[in-house]
């Protein structure tokens, strides 16, 4: 599947809304679907919507095909067996460029009139089964069956072959505020495959990472192929929620230099980090905090981690101690309980501007602490000058954690939750330096 192809179903000038507001008609699941995407479809502005509600009560919607316009780039339909059959000739002849299916209501002659459509290449389709539907957040589609928040615009790309995990992923990312460019649910894969969609944003200049959930290995060998050449552009996360053949999976990701997750916390921790942050070229990581213990937990899981703890040239130790005389520096930067945001702010700086330091942790405490909350925007601005070494936040209490994001929403920050995940998300970012320095 061509690249410009895709880009009818990712950036549609005109959608195409077809289902049944009322479960009499269609079954529960089709009807709950179609209400979900009547609500979130209000949110794309850049194209022309065509609604159709069979039921009629949808205000606004038309009651049938009939008075859409022939030639229209999307569709998407969540019907049951029975009204698709009624409604595919009818849709079929409106020569619609792209279809999404929800529900995997398809009957065996439907699934041969569609598979013959997609087999030519006269229509692209997504499902049947794409019940995690699909999100571009660069032209306001929100495609989703489900009730979600807005998610924010970033650079992040999901592609899942599971309708659960998608909305999962997508929930988790507007509930943590981080932003995606892409999301896609590829269902039955009777047309689009995840290995089409994995090669259409490998070339997405939106997408700086791309997270995947694969469900079942299928082509293994056409998966990993995909993997490979994405691999060559920018980093790829890969989530498998299957037992068959894992260990080898696994292997054959770890050749084509695709990170892989434990879970969808994890998957989406690490594609923020390698979308935000810049390789690191070195394991010597400093760590600066307000509270002492914290920082030892997080030196010691650094070191479990194959990093280490940076020692920092003598000459940026004297420039902080000097300026603050009750910071303690040892394995790390201890600025203490009464340490403000300009500490922080002119320690990171230092740190990042040592030769002997490759990247930066800081740890954020807002409780039992007097740093407010406002004050850790400014570490973002520090972090800008600096654009060879990744700095990441680790904010390991659940209120620190949410207050945290909040702050550094909009900004290149990435912010952990616990000592583990700042640990696994510094080391993906020196391997994908190593990575990165072999492709040179």
């Amino acid at each position: 599947m061509m690249s410009k192809e895709l880009d009818t179903l990712f950036g549609p000038k005109s959608v195409v809304v077809l289902g049944a507001s009322d479960a009499k008609d269609v079954g529960n699941v089709p009807a709950m679907f179609f209400r979900w995407i009547v609500s979130n479809i209000s949110k794309f502005t850049r194209g022309k919507v065509y609604g159709v509600d069979l039921s009629g009560n949808v205000e606004g919607y038309e009651r049938s095909l009939a008075k859409v316009p022939k030639g229209q780039d999307l569709a998407v339909v969540s019907l049951s067996k029975v009204f698709l059959a009624k409604n595919l000739s009818a849709l079929i002849g409106k020569k619609i460029k792209a279809l999404v299916l929800l529900t995997n209501e398809v009957d065996r002659r439907q699934r041969k009139v569609l598979e013959n459509l997609a087999g030519k290449r006269k229509i692209i389709l997504l499902g049947p089964g794409a019940s995690g539907g699909m999100v571009n957040t660069t032209c306001g589609l929100v495609l989703v069956p489900a009730s979600v928040s807005v998610p924010r615009r970033g650079n992040i790309s999901i592609v899942s072959q599971d309708g659960g995990l998608a909305i999962e992923m997508l929930d988790w990312a507007c509930s943590n505020r981080v932003g995606i460019s892409k999301l896609v649910c590829t269902g039955e894969e009777m047309g689009i495959g995840l290995t089409d969609v994995v090669g259409y944003l490998a070339n997405d200049r939106e997408t700086k990472c791309i997270c995947v959930y694969l469900d079942e290995l299928g082509n293994g060998r056409k998966f990993i192929e995909s993997v490979r050449e994405a691999t060559k552009r920018k980093p790829v996360v890969v989530l498998y929620g299957g037992m068959e053949y894992g260990d080898i999976l696994a292997s054959a990701l770890r050749q084509v230099k695709a990170f892989q997750a434990k879970n969808v916390r994890e998957a989406l921790l690490l594609a923020e980090g390698l979308a935000k942050q810049p390789p690191m070229h070195g394991n010597r990581v400093a760590v600066v905090t307000n509270l002492a213990g914290k920082g030892k937990l997080l030196v010691k899981h650094l070191s479990l981690g194959g990093l280490i703890p940076a020692q920092l040239s003598s000459e940026i130790s004297k420039k902080i101690s000097a300026r603050y005389g009750n910071v303690n520096i040892t394995t790390f930067v201890d600025l203490g309980v009464g340490a403000r945001g300009d500490a922080y702010r002119y320690s990171v700086e230092q740190l990042l501007s040592d030769k002997n330091v490759d990247g930066v942790i800081v740890i954020t405490s807002f409780a039992g602490a007097l740093l407010e909350q406002g004050e850790v925007g400014a570490l973002a601005d520090v972090a800008k000058r600096f654009k060879d070494k990744p700095v990441v936040v680790m904010a390991s209490t659940p209120d620190d954690h949410s207050r945290a994001r909040e702050v550094l929403a909009d900004t290149k920050l990435p912010v952990c939750g616990s000592p583990e995940e700042a640990t696994l998300l510094m080391r993906s970012l020196y391997v994908y330096g190593k990575i990165s320095e072999k492709a040179r």
